[in-house]
């Protein structure tokens, strides 16, 4: 198969009620995809379906063989009564040799902090951490659910643009859910607007013009969107 991850036609129902409804995706190589929707969408359940964490009620999902693929969750709760540095929670239960730690090290910037506690790390910092064991594999495709949803408006530019050197130097293929419209949209190549089903996919300029989008979000985040795309753009590439 051509594609990393195919999914068709797939639902969850939970309690009778439809979670997913009747969705297909592809996922190839060097693409970076981003899902959008509402709260309540499905989009972490479609995440947890496509890396095989949920089996769906209907539909089929094919994975490429051997596939690597990194994960970072929306958060994670640290125990603060359970000392433990950052380095140690990023090689932890990871098959890894020296080298790609320290590719993953230098690339997340996240060399002097690596003697902290997890307690202690801001949440910019905590994020860097979390992309940093999601890399250490070396990932044909890096999954992202929220990856800076605990941030500010500073946290999450450098966050995204951080992601977008990482994408463009190793040539994975990426999958984010995320809420950050207006960043987001600057590096994704495709997006898919989710609400139980897809409402709509395509490149970023296409889809703020597609009428369900302009539905569910509304005519002031399309032109907002449009705005960042064309003033940031040049930015994001060059830093």
């Amino acid at each position: 198969m051509n594609a990393l991850i195919s999914a068709k036609n797939i639902s969850v129902i939970k309690s009778g009620k439809n979670i997913l409804n009747d969705v297909s995706i592809d996922i190839n190589k060097n693409d970076f995809t981003t899902i959008i929707g509402p709260n309540g969408a499905g989009k972490s359940m479609l995440l947890k379906c496509l890396m095989g964490f949920y089996k769906p009620n209907i539909g089929a999902i094919k994975t490429k063989p051997n596939l690597k693929f990194g994960y970072m969750p929306q958060n994670l709760d640290v125990i603060k009564t359970i000392p433990m540095k950052a380095k140690l929670f990023i090689t932890i239960k990871k098959k890894f040799d020296k080298i790609s730690l320290k590719k993953v090290i230098s690339e997340t910037q996240i060399e002097n902090i690596l003697d902290k506690q997890l307690s202690f790390l801001s949440g910019g910092e905590m994020q860097r951490v979390l992309l940093a064991r999601s890399l250490l594999n070396n990932p044909e495709l890096l999954i992202l659910d929220e990856p800076a949803q605990n941030l500010d408006v500073s946290g999450q530019t450098l966050f995204y643009k951080l992601l977008q050197k990482i994408y463009s130097k190793r040539g994975l293929s990426i999958l984010m859910v995320s809420h950050d419209l207006h960043l987001v949209m600057v590096s994704t190549k495709q997006v898919i607007c989710l609400s139980n089903h897809i409402c709509c996919c395509g490149k970023p300029k296409q889809i703020t013009n597609d009428p369900k989008f302009l539905s569910m979000f509304g005519k002031d985040m399309a032109e907002v969107m449009a705005v960042y795309q064309h003033s940031n753009k040049e930015n994001f590439e060059n830093n």
